[in-house]
């Protein structure tokens, strides 16, 4: 999928508000970093951690109250 579709994707878990989703992709990604498992297919070695955080809130499996929460 496009990147520019996954965006549009996701901002609407973010309140179509790209700072919070911004807030939302560094914050798992963070958690990614710290060893939690991806929620989406990925590859943690050759995918970048902000790019799988951006798919999982794409795909709703990342809200903003999951974020915060964690």
């Amino acid at each position: 999928m496009r990147l520019e579709k996954v965006i549009s994707k996701a901002l609407k878990y973010a309140n179509d508000d790209s700072y919070i989703l911004s807030l939302m992709v560094a914050q798992r990604a963070n958690q990614l970093a710290e060893g939690a498992e991806p929620l989406v297919k990925a590859n943690k070695d050759k995918e970048k951690l902000t790019d799988i955080a951006l798919k999982e809130i794409a795909e709703g499996l990342i809200t903003l109250d999951k974020v915060i929460d964690k």
